[in-house]
């Protein structure tokens, strides 16, 4: 079974840091684009960055210049490196990734920026 498993959410303070990790795991022939989502409560889930195979990416607007994403592919892996974290960061994260041409989604890890 092809499943992807986030790691690295939890409470960190106003402009602190947080890395998380994705390792995608099963019989995985190929990986296209990977990234993250998030969600925040009483809001829709957002793009927050992706990936490409080649390793283009794109961030929204609102996590420019403070969060960078990163792929590994040997390990199978995406991390989101989130610096300078606010509180309108707090969310649940979501890795999202294209494997074996299949969207696949992890199942979250809350990430709570808060004093």
């Amino acid at each position: 079974q092809v499943q992807l498993v986030e790691s690295g959410g939890g409470l960190v303070q106003p402009g602190g840091s947080l890395r998380l990790s994705c390792a995608a795991s099963g019989s995985i022939f190929s990986i296209g684009t990977m990234g993250w989502y998030r969600q925040a409560p009483g809001k829709e889930r957002e793009l927050v960055a992706s990936i490409t195979g080649s390793r283009r990416t794109n961030y929204a607007d609102s996590v420019k210049g403070r969060f960078t994403i990163s792929r590994d592919n040997a390990k199978k892996m995406v991390y989101l490196q989130m610096n300078s974290l606010k509180p309108e960061d707090t969310a649940i994260y979501y890795c999202n990734a294209d494997l074996n041409q299949n969207t696949v989604w992890g199942q979250g890890t809350l990430v709570t920026v808060s004093s």
